[in-house]
């Protein structure tokens, strides 16, 4: 009998990648392409939604080349919580001063609607329990308000359609235009039950969206996984190279697909302490430019900083609670970049990697391991140096974009050994901040036991070994590396109705690779880091209640 696959495509920040993936979850074959961004303005972060199409398309006939279209059952897709604006005949609309029609995706980590967002913050409306307490400049609320404030002409006064990025995509390859609960609940305030709430929208200025019943932001929903349509549109299969009807998955929201691709796996035989508990005892951290941290439970709860909770916005039926930090590989990368030593640490990471192409992560880890004592751990290099990580503001617990970094320790010396104990510290520092949302989870009433980690920064060795290390929970690693595309997979793999639920599907398709246990010597090193971190927040805040003295 011949082997039946699902494609999972998964658009990240700055690449489009496509994986082949058979009825077991294995991956067969990859393709990455990479797309544009564009930095008009500080904090203006801008995409073009028809390159990012081409480039699906592109991907996705690398990964099928070579199998039968009639093998290929379904299709799912992921993407970031980007906001994409369409005319009245779904052409592209620009959302800069610069008039650019192709730049019409308003990117998931521009902020330029920070002070909208904390206009709607601050008018307190009852929607705001479900994200928090607190509006992001990072939900779609705050954008669309700056659309209209700053290019009525220009953009707001033709748009027609706005769509989250996935919800895009899965209208590009159907026609349908049925919005995936994923986004709606999490970026758009929507409720299941109870729908648009139309006093919410009117009371932040945005009125004109009740026309037509809020045609211009989505009427119709489903789950994430449900067949949209009749599958592939004949226009979209060509585009892919696939057959017309291909069954299509609604889509997720990139770190949500992550969450499908590593949560559900089957644990038995690890020893965890999640094993023989139900899957609300587990946390999917989804690592990468940024990373999400989502943990679901039966009955909803309300986490103060924390989105949500969201009702099937990542597994149908289920309560999801998604905390997250804005800047962590993109974090790691402006620390390392920017030090003085970077050109020397290229120069060495070259001379010991020259063949393999081992990364510069790679060599810094090696280096750390150097200059500890021996039998020493790494963790203890970073006792006098410490981070303040929010340099993009705090998206959880505190839920402050206005937040800056902060770091403590400086030498005056600007040596290779500096620039690793400020790698160090800056891991660390990101640690303790998946401690401080764990915490404030636990608090709320989630039970979390074991994290699972997916994305780039979960091949990271000494990245995973310190979150271990300083939340004392055990990290599970996926079997396969992509583990977001076996997310976008398990949705394609539910569309086609080849399983019976998204349950079925991930429990199936998504499996344990290798488990990193916590080192419990030391746990008294990270509780006293842990009072330095939390002091630095203190005294960020009172440095900010000073200067804004008038």
């Amino acid at each position: 009998m011949a082997e039946v696959y699902y494609v999972g495509v998964d658009v990240g920040t700055a690449s489009v990648r496509a994986a082949l993936v058979t009825r077991a979850g294995r991956v067969e074959s990859t393709a990455e392409q990479p797309i544009s961004i564009w930095e008009p303005l500080t904090d203006h972060y801008v995409q073009s939604s028809t390159e990012i199409w081409d480039t699906c398309c592109t991907a996705v006939k690398r990964v099928t080349r070579g199998v039968e279209r009639s093998q290929v059952r379904g299709i799912g897709f992921d993407a970031t919580c980007s906001l994409v604006v369409l005319d009245q005949s779904f052409q592209p609309v620009p959302v800069s001063q610069d008039g650019d029609p192709q730049r019409n995706v308003v990117m998931w980590m521009d902020h330029r609607a920070a002070e909208q967002a904390a206009r709607i913050t601050s008018a307190g409306h009852g929607v705001l329990s479900r994200v928090g307490g607190v509006m992001s400049p990072e939900m779609q609320p705050p954008k669309l308000l700056w659309l209209k404030e700053n290019l009525r002409a220009r953009c707001w006064n033709q748009a027609s359609h706005f769509l989250d990025l996935p919800d895009f995509l899965s209208w590009k390859a159907t026609g349908s235009l049925t919005r995936s609960l994923c986004t709606l609940v999490c970026k758009w305030t929507y409720c299941p039950s109870e729908g648009w709430d139309a006093g919410f929208w009117t009371s932040i200025g945005l009125e004109d969206l009740l026309e037509n019943n809020f045609s211009k932001i989505g009427n119709v929903t489903c789950s994430p996984g449900s067949p949209l349509g009749d599958g592939l549109s004949q226009e979209a299969a060509a585009d892919l190279g696939l057959e017309t009807g291909t069954a299509v998955g609604a889509s997720l929201i990139d770190a949500h697909a992550g969450g499908l691709g590593v949560i559900g796996a089957d644990v038995k035989g690890f020893n965890l302490p999640c094993e023989h508990q139900p899957i609300t005892s587990r946390m999917a951290m989804i690592c990468g430019t940024s990373t999400c941290h989502m943990a679901i439970s039966e009955q909803p709860l309300f986490v103060p900083g924390v989105w949500g909770p969201c009702l099937s916005a990542m597994v149908p039926g289920m309560w999801l609670n998604e905390g997250g930090q804005s800047a962590t590989g993109r974090l790691m990368e402006h620390m390392v970049k920017g030090h003085a030593a970077y050109t020397q640490l290229q120069e060495e990471a070259r001379h010991r990697f020259p063949l393999n192409g081992e990364n510069l992560y790679t060599y810094l880890n090696s280096h750390l391991s150097s200059m500890a004592d021996s039998g020493s751990a790494v963790d203890l290099l970073g006792s006098s140096l410490h981070v303040w990580p929010d340099f993009h503001g705090n998206r959880s617990p505190l839920a402050d974009p206005n937040l800056k970094g902060m770091v403590i320790g400086l030498p005056l010396s600007q040596t290779l050994d500096d620039l690793a104990l400020l790698y160090l510290a800056t891991i660390q520092a990101l640690a303790l901040g998946t401690l401080h949302i764990l915490e404030a989870m636990k608090e709320a009433g989630h039970d979390i036991r074991t994290l699972f980690l997916c994305g780039g920064l979960s091949k990271n060795a000494l990245y995973v070994q310190i979150h271990a290390n300083a939340t004392g929970l055990p990290v599970v690693l996926p079997d396969q590396k992509e583990a977001v595309l076996i997310g976008a997979a398990v949705l394609g793999a539910c569309a086609s109705q080849d399983y019976s639920s998204i349950q079925e599907a991930m429990e199936r398709m998504a499996k344990v690779g290798k488990v990193v246990l916590p080192d419990g010597e030391l746990r008294s090193f990270y509780e006293r880091k842990n009072k330095v971190f939390l002091r630095l927040f203190a005294h960020q805040r009172e440095y900010q209640a000073l200067m804004s003295q008038r």
